[in-house]
């Protein structure tokens, strides 16, 4: 039990010390060091507590899975990841919810591709990942490794959105109402299409997922997604 509280504790502090910094704590700290000082404490302290996270995750006894996985539920997670994938690479290009300290990011006429689904597509990609992770790999280690990422991913969206509201409050709310935090919510509601869906994405996103489901035979010992099958 004390390796999964471990775990625990460094998801938290993972977790917990990206909002702080991210959201209350920034500016006090921007403030005293400057933006330079602030990025450079933000990366040391993310990469210290992923590292403890990961060290943690590793040292952590092994268990057995929570519920039984067959091949019905490899296929769910295999077509999710796939849809991850597409969501991560479409949101490469064209994002106005990008990092960018000038608040130029321009806001699209019409929202297509990813950004029909979700105005996230991004953070939906990580919280997809964790949600397949938990049902493949359904560990006390992996689920709370997984849960982090998905609270992250979700909690910070929609933290996003209110701090944009603040710093683009003649272009952001306009974004929202062409977009949605949910996915799928602004095409049912007919505020976006579907389609329009660059190759970036679909390509991209492909190569990806095959990518990605390829490197679980080398670095942890089993196939994952096709390879399962074609391997």
């Amino acid at each position: 039990m004390e390796g999964l509280a471990n775990v625990i504790a460094a998801a938290a502090a993972f977790v917990g010390t990206h909002f702080l910094l991210s959201h209350p704590l920034r500016r006090p700290i921007v403030v005293r060091i400057g933006e330079a000082g602030f990025l450079g404490l933000y990366s040391l302290v993310a990469l210290a507590t992923i590292v403890w996270l990961g060290l943690a995750y590793r040292a952590a006894p092994g268990s057995g899975q929570l519920w039984p996985v067959g091949e019905g539920l490899w296929a769910v997670a295999t077509v999710g990841m796939l849809v991850a994938s597409m969501l991560m690479l479409g949101s490469l290009i064209r994002n106005p919810a990008a990092p960018n300290p000038t608040a130029t990011n321009p806001i699209p006429a019409e929202a297509r591709g990813v950004y029909a689904i979700t105005r996230h597509p991004m953070m939906w990609s990580f919280a997809l990942w964790g949600l397949l992770h938990i049902l493949v790999y359904p560990i006390p280690a992996n689920i709370v490794v997984a849960l982090a990422i998905i609270v992250l991913a979700l909690v910070g969206a929609a933290l996003q959105d209110r701090k944009k509201e603040r710093l683009q409050p003649d272009t952001w709310p306009s974004w929202e109402a062409k977009t949605s935090y949910v996915p799928f919510a602004a095409i049912a509601a007919g505020r976006a299409r579907f389609g329009g869906f660059g190759m970036h994405t679909i390509a991209g996103g492909i190569v990806l997922w095959l990518a990605a489901t390829w490197v679980h035979i080398p670095l942890a010992g089993w196939p994952a997604g096709v390879w399962r099958w074609i391997g």
